[in-house]
């Protein structure tokens, strides 16, 4: 399916809702921004995994979601969770472990849900989220419903076997679903062409008979276009749908990686070309928004999540007789 890879080849992008994904992208930026910086500084437990020069896409994808569609997530999913509207300050209390976090503050960054939103779960475990969304696509077809189950993953994604099962499911059943590809290049530390027999996620899900949109993941107001058109698709009766979006990942796998395994030259030629913030940015500057009202975006998002993350530092602990509540039957107190 041909769409628009650049605003140039689409309609003029709207400035109003333009502006407005770019403001979702700054807050996922400056969420995860104060995330590294917590994690850091011993305030969050674990490892965390930041989507930084992903934004576009998930801001993008988000705004074309009801309040009642579901996601799946992969273990970097600050970004999606946010897009699909979670409360920051409830994601700041999971990241530190606290009460009133999304999951109890039991979850932590790899695990959080927030089911009021339609966020159910992001996934320690690489393509987990696949299944599960497609397990909820079926239930929302076996119902009649015209919601969608979106499902994001990365490359690394398409080499392990959950793929093919989901993929192969959504097909045969034609179901409600919106594969998203976010296509950084990189499964975790490795080279992903490296390791990748055939033509890529794209082929392998042409082959099952699942038509596959190419698009430039950094490019805000493609993504958009793109995800409006799949997202109609879908909710149509169209059968499943697959979005590849190629992008790139500023920071190593975790927050603990420092990427020495990648040269240099090529993360800074990508922050210098390719940011989709800034790109977003100049596209807004073409359509007559200032760089003050830019500025003031950026600025309400760094004072509102500053804010939201001293607050959740200021939470209670969990009540330790929570310790056993809402995880599994088994191994609780009797």
């Amino acid at each position: 399916m041909a769409l628009p890879s650049s605003p140039s080849d689409a309609a003029a992008p709207d400035a109003e809702r333009l502006l407005g994904l770019y403001a979702t992208m700054q807050r996922i930026r400056v969420f995860e921004t104060l995330a590294d910086e917590a994690h850091k500084a011993g305030q969050v437990a674990g490892y965390i995994h930041l989507s930084i020069g992903q934004e576009a896409i998930a801001a993008a994808v988000g705004a074309n979601l009801r309040e009642d569609d579901v996601l799946t997530s992969t273990h970097r999913g600050h970004g999606h969770t946010i897009a699909k509207g979670a409360d920051p300050l409830a994601m700041f209390r999971e990241l530190c472990g606290r009460a009133g976090g999304t999951c109890g503050g039991k979850g932590g960054s790899m695990h959080i849900a927030d089911f009021s939103v339609g966020m159910l779960g992001a996934n320690g475990v690489v393509a987990a989220g696949l299944p599960i969304a497609v397990g909820a696509a079926h239930a929302i077809a076996l119902k009649g419903e015209d919601r969608i189950a979106v499902c994001f993953f990365g490359d690394g994604a398409t080499n392990r076997g959950p793929f093919l099962e989901a993929l192969n499911w959504a097909a045969a059943f034609r179901l409600p679903v919106l594969f998203v590809c976010e296509d950084n290049g990189y499964g975790a530390t490795t080279r992903t062409g490296s390791v990748s027999a055939g033509g890529g996620p794209g082929v392998r899900a042409e082959s099952l008979g699942i038509p596959v949109t190419v698009v430039d993941g950094n490019d805000l107001a493609a993504v958009d276009a793109a995800a409006a058109a799949l997202v109609r698709i879908v909710r149509g009766g169209g059968g499943p749908q697959f979005l590849h979006a190629r992008t790139y990942r500023f920071r190593g796998h975790t927050s603990s990686d420092p990427a020495a395994y990648r040269d240099p030259a090529e993360v800074q030629a990508q922050l210098d070309t390719n940011d989709p913030i800034r790109r977003a940015a100049a596209t807004l500057a073409g359509l007559g928004v200032t760089p003050d009202a830019l500025e003031r975006v950026e600025r309400h998002e760094r004072e509102t999540l500053a804010a939201a993350l001293a607050a959740a530092l200021d939470s209670p602990w969990p009540d330790l007789r929570t310790a056993f509540t809402d995880v599994q039957d088994i191994g609780a107190p009797q």
